[in-house]
């Protein structure tokens, strides 16, 4: 059997319904898992990637919770086990972000940010890490981060605060669960090519200007993640745990651009 191989496993992927969740979704079927899908408002597309992961002849199933209500989702964890399953392969994908100046945040953008990407995660992790602990086959844990956890970026305290905390709990959780067989990991993702980036209020330069910053030259795809996760999820992953997997097109590897501007001489 493939060490890369899902098939039997369930995985429960927040924020599933569109761009690098869908895709995380999407490869997890084509892997062999059967899938989860936590949703927040898109309904339609959540119910399209179930459709398609039913196609492959996958268990799929989409489940309606806003992260933004802490006090549900130990309900909703429970609701989503009584009628999908135990759940093996645990994805944190939802995130939120606005692109604000520091001067413009409020307590409430704050607090907002913070629960959809910090606390929830956290507590959906601690509940389904329960049922894991109580199960004794183990699992895994997958956070989806951002480079936004490495480095800052402008007009993005918020998110950049929130990924960063993302990535510290990623170790914590992986020192705790450990003993129990559960890894705990996440993946950085740079500049992707998906809705909620390309919604941001930038002139349309930033892209060409973004891109010559990334030593590939071009924006990632949200399949790229997906890969990612798909290898931390089996057998291949398994000796692997508090660490990150950066999927950056090399962007954080350059520390500043100067290869177009090199003339050849000494």
């Amino acid at each position: 059997m493939s060490v890369f191989d899902l098939s039997g496993r369930n995985a429960l992927v927040c924020g599933g319904s569109r761009g690098i969740g869908a895709d995380i979704a999407r490869l997890l079927g084509q892997s062999g898992a059967n899938v989860a899908v936590w949703f927040r408002s898109r309904q339609a597309e959540a119910d399209a990637v179930v459709a398609e992961l039913r196609g492959l002849g996958r268990s799929a199933v989409a489940f309606k919770q806003d992260l933004e209500e802490i006090d549900e989702l130990p309900g909703a964890v429970a609701r989503t086990v009584e009628e999908f399953g135990p759940i093996d392969v645990l994805v944190n994908n939802a995130a939120i972000a606005d692109l604000v100046p520091v001067s413009r945040v409020t307590p409430e953008l704050m607090q907002r940010t913070l629960q959809v990407n910090v606390m929830a995660p956290f507590f959906v992790s601690q509940v389904i890490a329960g049922h894991m602990v109580e199960r004794g086959k183990g699992g895994r844990i997958i956070n989806i981060t951002s480079t936004n956890g490495f480095v800052g970026e402008a007009l993005l305290a918020p998110y950049n605060a929130s990924k960063g905390a993302m990535e510290m709990l990623t170790k914590s959780l992986a020192i705790e669960l450990g003993p129990n067989g559960i890894t705990v990991n996440s993946v950085a993702p740079g500049l992707i090519e998906t809705e909620i980036g390309m919604d941001f209020p930038l002139k349309d330069e930033f892209w060409q200007y973004a891109t010559e910053h990334v030593p590939l030259g071009k924006l990632g795809q949200a399949k790229d993640v997906a890969g990612a996760v798909v290898f931390l999820a089996g057998e291949a992953g398994g000796y692997i745990t508090g660490q990150h997997i950066i999927v950056d097109g090399g962007l954080l590897c350059d520390q500043f651009p100067r290869m177009q501007f090199y003339t050849g001489e000494k």
